[in-house]
C-alpha cells in the first residue's frame, strides 16, 4: 500500500468528523470518495474544500445492504480501486428507556443497528474483498465511541452499537491480517461539531467541557489526525486497537 496517493472512502463525510477526516486524507495527498446520505449540498461543500484532484462524491442509504455494496463499488470505480475505508457514518438519536414509547424504542434500535453496526459490517466486507483482490493490503478504520465503554443512558442503542463496532473491528483485524489489511477503531469522547454546538453554547456546556481535566472538548481535527495515522503504513502493528481519544474524561482499567 503506497503511503500517499491512496484511494480512500469516508462514509458520512458531508460535515463534522467525516469532513475533517476527508480533509486530512486529501491534505496527505490521497484521493477521497466523499460519501453522503441526504446532505448533498454539504457533501459538495466538503468535496470543493478538498485539496488536490481526483476526489469524488458517492451517495447512498447505508441502512440498505444493497446500497452499502453499491457505495463501496461506486467509490472503487471512481477512484480506480480502494486502499482505505473509514466507517464514520452513524446515527445518534435520544431514546432514554423511561421516556420512550415502545414503538419509538424499537424504531430507534432498528435504525442504530442498521446504520451504525450492519452498514459498517457490510461496507467492511465489500472494501476488504476489493483489497484482497487487489493484493496490495489496505486499512479499515472504524469510528467508535467513548460511550461504548462508559454507557449512554439517553442513547443506549448508540452505546451498544458502538461497542459492537469495536468488537467487529477486532474480529476483522485477526481475520484480515494475512492479507495485509489492518483494522482499528477510534473511540472519541465529546468533540465539537455543528450538531452539538447548541449544547456547548447552552447551560450544559460548562459541564460537558468539565468532563475532561483539560477543561475543553475535542475537535474533529484531533480525531481525524488519529484516523489518518491508523490508516498509515506505519500503523500496521496497531491493528486490532481501540484508540481512546477523550482527553482523559474516561479511563479504562
Amino acid at each position: 500500500m503506497n503511503p500517499t496517493g491512496r484511494r480512500v472512502l469516508v462514509t458520512g463525510a458531508s460535515r463534522g468528523l467525516g469532513r475533517a477526516v476527508a480533509l486530512a486524507f486529501a491534505a496527505n495527498g490521497d484521493r477521497v470518495a466523499v460519501h453522503y446520505g441526504s446532505r448533498a449540498a454539504e457533501a459538495r461543500a466538503t468535496l470543493d474544500a478538498l485539496p488536490g484532484t481526483g476526489h469524488t462524491l458517492v451517495a447512498g442509504d447505508l441502512a440498505d445492504p444493497a446500497e452499502a455494496a453499491r457505495v463501496a463499488g461506486a467509490a472503487a470505480t471512481a477512484l480506480g480501486g480502494l486502499d482505505v475505508l473509514v466507517n464514520n457514518a452513524a446515527v445518534n438519536t435520544r431514546h432514554p428507556l423511561a421516556e420512550t414509547p415502545y414503538e419509538e424504542w424499537v424504531r430507534a434500535w432498528q435504525q442504530h443497528v442498521s446504520v451504525n453496526l450492519l452498514a459498517t459490517a457490510h461496507l467492511s466486507h465489500r472494501a476488504a474483498r476489493l483489497m484482497i483482490d487487489q493484493g496490495t493490503g489496505g486499512r479499515i478504520v472504524n469510528i467508535g465511541s467513548r460511550g461504548a465503554q462508559r454507557g449512554e443512558p439517553d442513547h443506549p442503542a448508540y452505546g451498544a452499537t458502538k461497542a459492537a463496532v469495536h468488537a467487529l473491528g477486532q474480529s476483522l483485524a485477526v481475520s484480515l491480517a494475512p492479507y495485509g489489511i489492518a483494522v482499528a477503531s477510534v473511540a472519541p469522547g465529546f468533540f465539537a461539531t455543528e450538531r452539538v454546538a447548541p449544547r456547548l453554547a447552552g447551560p450544559e456546556g460548562a459541564a460537558i467541557r468539565g468532563q475532561s481535566p483539560f477543561g475543553r472538548v475535542g475537535t474533529p481535527e484531533e480525531v481525524a489526525e488519529a484516523v489518518l495515522w491508523l490508516a498509515s503504513p506505519a500503523a500496521e502493528w496497531a491493528s486490532g486497537t481501540i484508540l481512546d481519544l477523550n482527553g482523559a474524561s474516561h479511563l479504562r482499567p
